[in-house]
């Protein structure tokens, strides 16, 4: 360099900078160091150049400035030659090495940078703060290898050194690496990538680097069991190779004794890296590296001084022994195949402990029990034998087999394994453990999810319903394991949350109602509304928090999703608990705007009509009528609405919605009817054709006529009306709430209406009420009771005659006994009506003659003093009433017991008080009426 200008000396170097910038950007494994050092170099090519035009000192101090630069360029460039084009698992092996390399190669041409600037200071004066800034950058610089690649490297040597060599483990580390090198998981690439890997090792052994090939050598035996650096035709022309030279072998026999050749001079077990020493005698390398170790300088064998110890692989030795092992292992699965054909649960279960020891013993054999279709027998059994151990040991033998296998996986799933596995998950807790976590395992498809066999499981019965069955089981792990399938079959495939929902697991199904797409949202209702759902699956559902996100969707959502909503709260609502939920929620006043909306098509509103009837229901009536806060809604405007639908479809849930309302508060209803001209329009709907509207209008007409009942007789006056009225109090079709409205009606009418009673009797209307109170509701009874009053006026002997002659005497004194309180009271009432009649039907007998020549008289009635009968003068004691009646008073009921003294007290007549009071103390009736002084009270 002395003898060359400065000039074509910078020359040359700064063409040495750009090379090895440009070279550093292509560098594959760890970038982003190699890119820091590119962008240095660059930076210093512009100083180079701009020291071209000036005049350098052409001194030693410069000469060996620029000599050192040069030098430490040169370095950086054949570090970048250097693994610009190696193995890239190497490189990803060797990622911390390389950037420590990196780190002090820039580190060093930032020193030479410094010292070339201090040997040319007046020179480079103009650009010394630029100089300085870029030394100190490079000085100063901080490489750290990626962190990704540093995790993987980290987990490779954990693994080699806690000897995880399964084939699951391999499978995670090449899938892995290749993927943080950018190598597809394909066996022709694994297979070349390994291959330039088995290079490097050969590269570093020609160096004598005794740890890096040693380590080396244990990644690449750990990497070559993976499923993708194995070539199924090799793997399987091997076992066939195998079998073959197994033919010369007895059937029976399942091992193959080792030859002497293949044991350890020192340990005298089977060799598994047998190396030569110069004398000839082999050893276990573990064995005879411990031996020197421990200061033995002799052949283990001999005893001879060994003056070289260099080792020496003994491969032609290593394969024959590797072939015996193989040929063993033939031996024992054909030995496992007898077995698992032989019938016997215990061969069977030999079988299987034997080929899990195979599988534990070497990866390959989970190739060669696959090949020989041991998993197909294995398989067939699970799906036939009801030995519970037996299916066990099965399930965990599979999972041997599949563990860390995605070819043996395919299989398996292809046999129909999985149909096989489902049953086993309702098995008892050891068996469903064992076979949940076999079926986690077929799931997996290296890291992630075999989204077919996902897709197939979730397509099988019963599937989801076992898996959510486990759950709630005593094995916790169980319960991991199937929440982990469920949540994966739940991505791949919607139907399976509906499935889950449908087996008692809500949560997933209104997850995806809350947080999921519209279309999946609208899936999930449209599930939910065709579910059959009983009151506490229902129960559970507003608990688990549905209700909100129906709401939204009914105020949100298109047509479509407005109509799913309501009839998914249609369902809800039919549970009382969900009632309060939707009303807390604010769901009335939004159905209500619906309602008063004029844009909404008839099922939408129909159905909104049939949500607040299921509020109104079973007695709630305007419970729920309330806003989000709780405050009580104008009634007014929502009757209104109700009473003016008429579309077919809507006028009914509408109607039955209004009856609800109607019927818990009887002020309102009073306030309803004069307010909203209710009765006027109800009216008519009695002539309509469909029989459950004639039916809803009945019962709201027998409310509003409490407090209109003249405009009801009025209506019932027009030709037809009243044989409609009597067709309805005939209806015995299990509508007992239609005859309790047509009675009610009945007992509202005023009793002077005597044109009504007159045209009842007629119809046959009066048969009716008597056959309500002989087989009818008690509710209906109690109505019936109350219209017969119209026929018991003592006025009208002829139609009390009328009423006795039907039978219904009788009918009212066993009421006195079974009826409730309300019949209880309006029977003891009827029956004194009828009591008051029989002074003016009693016969009275004559008594002129001779005591001793009297003409023999039938039986004289002790209250009435002549002869009784029910039949002829409704007479309380010869129907044997007395005792039910002073029962009554016992009982302490106000209502009951008035009904009952002011029955019997129809007994004591002014013209004969005695007798009366006589056969009431013969009955023993004086002391209860005595009672009921000291607790009753005046009415």
């Amino acid at each position: 360099m002395e003898m060359i200008p400065m000039g074509p000396v910078l020359a040359v170097l700064i063409k040495q900078v750009l090379k090895t910038a440009e070279a550093a950007k292509d560098v594959l494994i760890e970038k982003e160091s190699f890119k820091v050092l590119s962008k240095h170099l660059f930076d210093i090519e512009p100083m180079l150049k701009e020291l071209q035009l000036k005049k350098l000192n052409d001194s030693e101090a410069t000469r060996l400035a620029l000599q050192t630069l040069e030098a430490d360029v040169k370095r950086a460039n054949s570090l970048v030659e250097k693994y610009k084009d190696r193995a890239r698992f190497y490189l990803l092996v060797k990622c911390r090495h390389i950037v420590s390399e990196v780190q002090e190669v820039t580190r060093d041409i930032g020193r030479s940078l410094a010292a070339f600037s201090l040997a040319n200071a007046d020179v480079l004066s103009g650009m010394s703060s630029q100089v300085n800034k870029l030394h100190n950058e490079m000085q100063s610089v901080e490489f750290e290898a990626s962190s990704s690649h540093f995790q993987i490297v980290d987990k490779l040597h954990q693994g080699i050194r806690d000897q995880k060599l399964d084939q699951e483990f391999a499978n995670l580390m090449l899938e892995e690496i290749a993927t943080a090198v950018g190598v597809p998981v394909e066996h022709s690439q694994i297979s070349k990538e390994l291959e330039n890997f088995r290079n490097e090792k050969e590269e570093a052994a020609k160096r004598k680097e005794r740890a890096e090939v040693f380590f080396l050598e244990q990644v690449i035996e750990l990497l070559s069991r993976a499923d993708a650096a194995r070539d199924f035709i090799e793997v399987k022309n091997q076992y066939f190779q195998r079998l073959q030279a197994m033919e010369r072998y007895a059937a029976r026999e399942e091992q193959i004794a080792p030859f002497t050749p293949f044991l350890c001079a020192i340990k005298r077990t089977v060799m598994i890296d047998p190396v030569s020493l110069c004398t000839g005698t082999t050893c276990e390398r573990a064995a005879i590296e411990e031996w020197f170790d421990h200061g033995k300088m002799t052949d283990p064998e001999t005893g001879e001084i060994l003056k070289d110890r260099t080792l020496r692989s003994n491969l032609p030795l290593r394969q024959s022994i590797e072939e015996w092992r193989e040929l063993n292992y033939c031996l024992r699965i054909r030995a496992c195949k007898e077995k698992l054909l032989s019938g016997s649960d215990a061969s069977v279960e030999e079988a299987l402990n034997q080929m899990q020891d195979l599988m534990t013993e070497n990866s390959i054999n989970k190739d060669w029990i696959c090949i020989e279709e041991l998993t197909d027998i294995v398989i067939t059994i699970l799906g036939s034998s009801s030995n519970t151990n037996l299916k066990r040991k099965i399930l965990v033998t599979l999972k041997y087999t599949v563990k860390g296998h995605a070819r043996n996986k395919e299989k398996v799933i292809e046999y129909g394994v999985l149909d096989d596995i489902i049953p086993c998950l309702a098995h008892d807790s050891n068996v469903a453990k064992d076979a949940v976590e076999l079926l986690h395992e077929l799931l997996q498809d290296r890291c992630t999810w075999n989204v077919s066999a996902c897709r197939k499981l979730s397509t099988l019965c019963g599937a989801v319903g076992c898996l959510v069955a486990l759950l709630s089981g005593p094995v916790r792990e169980s319960a991991t394991y199937a929440e982990t399938i469920l949540k994966q079959l739940f991505e791949v495939d919607e139907e399976s949350i509906s499935q889950a929902a449908k087996s008692g697991w809500y949560r997933p199904l209104i997850d995806r109602l809350v947080q999921g797409p519209v279309s999946s949202r609208v899936s999930m209702v449209r599930a939910l509304v065709n579910m059959e759902l009983v009151d506490s699956d229902l129960k559970l559902l507003g608990k688990e928090g549905i209700v909100p996100p129906l709401l939204e969707m009914l105020a949100s959502g298109n047509m479509e999703s407005k109509e799913l909503a309501l009839s998914a709260l249609i369902q809800l609502s039919s549970c009382r608990a969900n009632k309060g939920l939707i009303a807390s929620a604010g769901g009335l006043p939004l159905i209500l705007k619906m309602i008063f909306s004029t844009r909404l098509c008839a099922i939408v509103l129909g159905k909104c009509c049939q949500v607040l009837e299921k509020l109104s229901s079973n007695d709630d009536g305007t419970k729920f009528f309330v806003d989000g806060n709780g405050t009580q809604l104008e009634l007014e405007p929502i009757i209104n609405s109700l009473l003016a639908m008429k579309l077919h479809n809507v006028q009914r849930p509408a109607l039955r919605a209004l009856l609800g309302i109607c019927k818990s508060d009887p002020v309102f209803v009073k306030t309803a009817v004069l307010n909203t001209n209710g009765l006027t329009l109800v009216l008519p709907l009695l002539d309509e054709t469909d029989s459950e509207i004639r039916e809803i209008a009945l019962n709201l007409l027998f409310l509003f006529s409490y407090d209109e009942p003249l405009g009801v007789v009025e209506y019932l006056l027009k030709p037809k009306r009243l044989e409609a009225l009597v067709g309805f109090l005939e209806n015995d079709n299990n509508n007992n709430d239609v005859q309790t409205a047509a009675a009610g009606l009945l007992a509202n009418l005023p009793k002077s209406e005597a044109s009504i009673t007159t045209k009842l009797i007629e119809l046959d209307g009066l048969n009716a009420l008597v056959n309500i109170v002989r087989t009818g509701t008690m509710k209906a009874i109690e109505n019936a009771l109350s219209a017969l009053f119209r026929f018991t006026d003592p006025v009208n002997l002829e139609v009390q005659r009328k009423v006795v002659d039907l039978g219904t005497y009788d009918l009212l004194v066993n009421l006195l006994k079974t009826g409730s309180v309300l019949a209880k009271a309006r029977a003891a009432a009827l029956l004194g009506e009828l009591s008051k009649s029989s002074p003016k039907l009693v016969v009275m007998n004559n008594t002129i003659g001779c005591l001793c020549f009297r003409p023999k008289h039938p039986h004289q009635c002790a209250a009435h003093g002549g002869t009784c009968s029910v039949e002829t003068t409704f007479c309380l004691v010869q129907a044997n009433a007395l005792p039910n009646l002073i029962e009554l008073l016992q009982g302490r009921i106000q209502i009951v017991a008035h009904e009952a003294i002011h029955t019997l007290s129809t007994l004591v007549q002014e013209s004969c008080p005695n007798r009366g009071a006589s056969a009431l103390h013969e009955a023993n009736a004086i002391k209860p009426v005595l009672d009921v002084l000291r607790w009753g009270q005046i009415l």
